[in-house]
């Protein structure tokens, strides 16, 4: 079977919110597509990546933060932004790699476990590229990439029909102290960390966008092309 064409969008370091808008626009075409033909039999999407432009706290379905809570990350200089993405609450911020897929997986033969298990296997295989081979996915509700106890992937997806977005977060050089000031994922207990806190040096987001988008394509057995983020 020929595979199937997913574009990719880099963005660049971009406040949260234009990351949101661009996906609702991929979320439409793709939802407009099923009775247009928007896009061609073969493409199954696009993979959005950027680099949060400043902090961001976010809720997802099952919420995880108080209004009071909310009030006091706000102080703190933060956005904070409800979601429609599973899981509860965590950080997003400079240093940190966004990788929202807004994809048919039925175009690409997957379910949603599957999906999710690829978004895991992706980070895996990254952290192994950067020379970390401890690192592993866990089951829920440890959903994630993680180095013994300390998670360096998050990983939180909406599916309506079939159609995904939202995705990971993976952390790159990205300031740790932002994930003090709530408890990440609702996991009591359990830290966070970075490829440059376990690599000793600093890693930018830039340095593991080439090698992520090689376990990308690998894993989702899909050929990328790249497009104008402005279009």
């Amino acid at each position: 079977m020929k595979q199937r064409v997913v574009r990719l969008l880099r963005l660049g370091r971009v406040p949260y919110a234009e990351l949101l808008a661009l996906q609702e626009r991929w979320l439409r075409l793709l939802q407009v597509e099923r009775t247009t033909e928007a896009l061609s039999k073969t493409e199954a999407g696009a993979l959005l990546l950027c680099e949060p432009a400043g902090p961001v706290y976010t809720a997802g379905l099952r919420g995880g933060l108080t209004p009071e809570e909310v009030t006091r990350l706000r102080a703190l200089g933060a956005e904070v932004h409800a979601t429609g993405r599973g899981g509860l609450a965590t950080f997003h911020g400079p240093g940190q790699l966004l990788c929202h897929p807004v994809l048919d997986l039925r175009r690409l033969g997957l379910r949603l476990r599957t999906h999710v298990a690829a978004l895991e296997a992706c980070a895996v295989r990254l952290c192994e590229l950067q020379g970390l081979q401890g690192a592993r996915a866990r089951p829920p509700p440890y959903t994630g990439v993680w180095l013994g106890e300390q998670k360096i992937c998050a990983i939180g997806v909406r599916c309506g029909r079939h159609i995904t977005s939202h995705g990971q977060a993976l952390n790159c050089c990205t300031d740790l102290t932002w994930f003090e000031h709530i408890v990440p994922c609702g996991l009591v207990g359990t830290g966070v960390t970075s490829l440059s806190k376990e690599l000793q040096r600093h890693v930018t987001v830039d340095e593991v966008i080439p090698p992520f988008l090689e376990a990308f394509k690998e894993t989702y057995k899909c050929t990328l092309i790249s497009e104008d983020s402005s279009s």
